[in-house]
């Protein structure tokens, strides 16, 4: 009877963790897709809004999922409490700090490090480029995440119950 438990505990321990892996090939375009979709919002709050960098950053993330409503709101705060830190530095810190929680890969992570360089340093419509230029590789990112999704994630799913499997035929 505990021999039984101990397999069926492999079995799901197997399952839970090719699930878990599969999650983030799921999560990963939906996640660029936000990311998209704020940059858009961004360049309408700068360009026909008018709205400073800092309130525009704090509005977005109040529409994306959590994680990246982290990442959004945790740029917008030093620039808020006028610390002295740039936009760059905040958004740098803020990508840096929030990272870990998404399913992004570091090609993702690249685009906003090199968007950084850009926000708050110059004039709308060279932001408005950079802006634009980001939102284009983001979404020949996305086009990349839904092909390894379509690819992986099944593997994952099955990979996982059948590596559980296996180790209880060898456990027997």
């Amino acid at each position: 009877m505990l021999k039984l438990i101990g397999a069926m505990l492999v079995l799901l321990a197997g399952t839970a963790i090719g699930f878990a892996k599969a999650s983030v090939y799921a999560r990963r375009p939906r996640q660029i897709r936000g990311l998209v979709h704020a940059l858009q919002r961004l360049e309408t709050e700068m360009n026909y809004g008018y709205t400073p960098l800092p309130e525009a950053l704090a509005r977005i993330a109040d529409q994306l999922e959590p994680q990246l409503a982290a990442m959004f709101r945790m740029a917008a705060e030093p620039m808020l409490a006028a610390n002295g830190k740039t936009a760059a530095e905040s958004w740098r810190e803020a990508v840096d700090a929030c990272w870990k929680q998404t399913a992004l890969s570091s090609n993702e992570r690249e685009i906003l490090s090199q968007l950084s360089f850009t926000l708050g340093i110059s004039d709308r419509d060279d932001q408005t480029k950079h802006l634009r230029l980001a939102v284009s590789l983001l979404q020949a990112e996305e086009q990349a995440a839904r092909e390894d999704q379509r690819r992986y994630e099944k593997m994952w799913r099955s990979l996982g119950v059948l590596a559980g499997a296996f180790v209880v035929i060898l456990m027997y």
